[in-house]
């Protein structure tokens, strides 16, 4: 299956979670006995957004169909979608194309730099691989070196490994939830690349709150922000972490901690 068509069928299944997420009565219309399901009809929201029916059903359907700036815009005002959602509505209609996905490789002075640092600081890569990470963060967060190459991964670490919840506490679930919501904006345009399958898999058969989680399709934007770890010894400790792309490598992200 090409890139440009997994875009497509994914772009029809994020705008059917949105349309299905809004209640009528909030936009002023009748709210009817004869909804069979929820959220709006099809045709409501190609009148909100002033399309043609026939093409906002091609574009649920995941057709061949390329809509225009101009009616994308239309489409995240009539689904009254948020900054990081509208953000992500324009990224699946560009149809990207790209390569399969292999993992990325961290060049030597990105890791020489990460080493020297006091703060903890790993270095993730588009599926949210670790790829790099120093000594302080091997002591705060978990030491990624004692787990085989394919758990090296955020993800699976956060969601299927119990030594992350015993980690963040009372705050795991909403940490985790957070995640997925921000990994969803780059899974969906990797849908259906054999690696970004395998851990979908694995996520699915090793965290029931994934599958919740991940049915919502919820979009949040990656930000900086605060997150609280948990030790036997030392009790609750808040740190403030930053996040950073590497020139290099777009893809490279620097995830970078400082005691708070």
């Amino acid at each position: 299956m090409s890139t440009s068509l997994e875009a497509q069928l994914e772009l029809g299944d994020f705008l059917r979670s949105r349309r299905e997420r809004l209640v009528p009565a909030a936009l002023g219309l009748p709210d009817g006995r004869r909804r069979r399901t929820p959220g709006l009809r099809r045709e409501e929201v190609a009148e909100l957004a002033g399309i043609g029916v026939d093409w906002y059903v091609r574009l649920e359907q995941g057709r061949a169909v390329r809509p225009s700036v101009a009616t994308i815009d239309a489409l995240a005002q009539a689904l009254r979608l948020d900054p990081a959602e509208r953000t992500h509505l324009r990224a699946l209609a560009r149809s990207p194309r790209h390569r399969a996905f292999t993992r990325e490789t961290v060049p030597g002075a990105v890791r020489r730099m990460i080493a020297s640092l006091a703060q903890p600081a790993y270095v993730t890569g588009r599926r949210w691989d670790v790829l790099a990470w120093n000594a302080a963060a091997a002591g705060v967060i978990t030491d990624f070196g004692q787990l085989p190459e394919e758990d090296r991964n955020v993800l699976t670490w956060m969601l299927t490994d119990p030594a992350a919840r015993l980690r963040f506490g009372p705050g795991w679930a909403d940490e985790a939830q957070r995640m997925v919501a921000q990994f969803r904006a780059t899974h969906d345009l990797w849908a259906r690349d054999p690696a970004f399958e395998a851990l979908m898999a694995r996520l699915r058969a090793g965290s029931p709150e994934f599958v919740a989680w991940w049915e919502s399709h919820d979009i949040r934007r990656s930000m900086a922000g605060q997150k609280v770890f948990y030790y036997p010894d030392r009790g609750p400790l808040r740190f403030e972490y930053v996040t950073f792309q590497a020139n290099d490598d777009p893809a490279l992200k620097l995830a970078i901690y400082t005691p708070a």
